[in-house]
């Protein structure tokens, strides 16, 4: 229940605040005085677009807020937990939930929900679970099947909801496998092709058995192999000019032990010859290791290297061919087998899923037709007694002698809701053909059969909060007054907000509220105020005749709301 909405910046609005609370509230005003405004700003707290043509002229932003009283938990409670907000508790098991929405002259809005910014979907989802708005975008809706289904399956309440829950789940897993075994199936040759090309390509990378990092290690063993003389070369001068094997041929080794020997002979008559003679012995050390070492190099060479070469150089074009196939890289190579190798599993495994899927279609459409078929007996179980309330409806909304058919016609094929097509036939009068409320009935007819669906559908399905938007356009008199006696009706479990410009309707009221207007030259600003006593008699008389002071009108006045006071 919406407890209180503010307005500020919208429309001719400058500032209002609108005290609602339970019951059955009234909003009435002239013409232009911007009761419409009401409407757009709880559109906007519903998630709807924002605008920025609806700021005020002048205004930095237009801003609507509003104060709810929710229950403490519940869908609602748990949606604006999700977003991180956190209701007011106020006791007997009810919150308070506050929401804003500011609009900038550049469109741009800002949501909070419970004290925290939210995007604007949030308002949206919270609006389902907190009011049903009724204008005449609403009646057109009414008038499109899919709408007319859907009121038939809240009148139907469970019996319907629960078999339509079980035949969705049923029909979305049918559609989506079936959509992938007309994938697998209409693809089967494209496919056997491509396991047949990964079969090839692995098998061919297989025999090649490469393994990570070899194509550089073979290269660095090609270009040793391919140097192997030069390497001789260089090794042998080296180990002769340290090491020579001729007797008599003077060498590194031989040349630095000598000048050891010289050094140690005389090491005792100076010191620093001493240290001299340490470092020579050191680099004669180190060069007889030398000696060694290419000694045992030139003994390692391989006396074979063209032949290891030729061996070498096959391995490299080996692996350069499945580079070029599968590459760049022989990484790259690696993870096409390890990717080829899972696809060939898929791909071998799809006869087993197609055989399965195959199967499973065939059981789910089994499945999907059997709910089906009871979702449309329901259905038309449900049909039969919601055209007889509404009808009851309708004779005391100054429709005596029309009625309300509600037809269930079955379809070939099966829908994501059935395979059910419900339209709404209004019969004029016994005996007239039933013609589809599309283009069967008036703009006030189609006022007065929403209105009585949804006071049909507030037995089975209420909703917390109603809103309607001139409900009354195209009627008057006595039919005036039976829509005021079925929204205050309404109004015994729900919330009923209704802007109108009849006294009839405006009389069965518990509250009611007058847009007010004041021009000031160019400018234009709206306020609302709450009517009680002879103030409403007042506004009552100039809905009803344009004068406020005519005692005619005034008592006329009286006599409405006297008459909604015994109702």
């Amino acid at each position: 229940m919406i407890e209180e909405i503010t307005i500020r910046g919208i429309g001719v609005i400058e500032r209002a605040t609108l005290p609602l609370g339970p019951g059955f509230t009234a909003l009435t005003g002239e013409t232009g005085a911007g009761k419409t405004m009401v409407i757009t700003a709880l559109g906007l707290l519903l998630g709807g677009r924002a605008d920025s043509g609806m700021l005020r002229r002048g205004a930095g932003s237009a801003v609507a807020e509003a104060r709810w009283v929710v229950p403490e938990s519940g869908p609602v409670a748990e949606r604006v937990a999700e977003a991180g907000g956190e209701l007011e508790p106020i006791g007997d098991g009810r919150a308070e939930l506050l929401v804003s929405r500011t609009v900038t002259p550049e469109g741009r809005s800002r949501v909070a929900v419970a004290g925290r910014s939210v995007p604007v979907g949030v308002l949206q989802e919270l609006g389902d679970d907190l009011v049903a708005v009724h204008g005449q975008s609403e009646q057109l809706r009414l008038k499109s099947p899919a709408a007319q289904r859907e009121m038939l399956d809240r009148f139907a309440g469970p019996a319907v909801a629960g078999l339509l829950a079980d035949y969705g789940q049923v029909w979305r897993r049918w559609q989506a496998d079936r959509a992938e075994l007309e994938h697998l199936t209409g693809d089967r040759d494209a496919r056997t092709a491509e396991a047949g090309e990964l079969r090839a390509a692995l098998a061919e990378i297989e025999g090649v058995a490469p393994q990570p990092g070899e194509d550089a290690e073979l290269a660095a063993l090609a270009e040793r192999l391919g140097a192997q003389d030069e390497l001789r070369v260089a090794a042998a001068t080296a180990h002769e000019a340290l090491s020579a094997e001729d007797v008599g041929a003077i060498d590194a080794l031989t040349l630095l032990v000598e000048a050891r020997r010289a050094l140690e002979r005389t090491a005792s008559l100076d010191p620093a010859l001493a240290a001299i003679a340490e470092s020579v012995a050191t680099v004669a050390s180190l060069a007889a290791d030398a000696s060694a070492e290419l000694a045992s190099y030139l003994s390692g060479l391989d006396p074979d290297a063209p032949g290891r070469l030729e061996v070498t150089q096959q391995r490299i074009n080996e692996l350069a061919v499945l580079q070029r196939r599968y590459g760049p890289t022989l990484d790259d190579v690696l993870a096409y087998a390890e990717a080829g190798g899972m696809r060939l599993l898929e791909l071998d495994g799809d006869t087993d899923r197609i055989d399965a899927l195959a199967l499973q279609v065939a059981e789910d459409e089994r499945l999907a037709e059997e709910l089906a078929s009871r979702l449309s007996a329901a259905r038309r179980e449900a049909a039969e007694r919601l055209a007889t309330a509404v009808t009851a409806e309708l004779a005391d909304l100054a429709m005596g002698t029309a009625a309300v058919l509600v037809d269930v016609a079955s379809r070939e094929e099966l829908t994501a809701s059935g395979r059910d097509a419900v339209q709404l036939l209004l019969q004029a009068y016994p005996g007239a053909e039933p013609r589809p409320l599309a283009r069967g009935a008036s703009g006030g007819e189609l006022s007065r059969v929403m209105l009585a669906l949804e006071v049909v559908l507030a037995g089975s399905d209420p909703v917390p909060t109603f809103v309607f938007d001139e409900v009354d356009a195209g009627i008057g008199g006595a039919a005036a007054i039976e829509v005021g006696r079925r929204l205050a009706r309404l109004a015994a479990s729900s919330q009923v907000i209704a802007v109108t410009h009849l006294a009839q309707v405006a009389a069965f009221a518990t509250n009611h509220l007058r847009v007010l207007k004041d021009a000031d030259g160019e400018v234009t600003v709206s306020t609302v105020e709450q009517l009680t006593g002879d103030a409403r008699v007042a506004e009552m008389a100039r809905l009803l005749s344009g004068l406020t002071t005519s005692d005619s009108a005034l008592a006329h006045a009286q006599e409405l709301l006297d008459l909604a006071g015994e109702a």
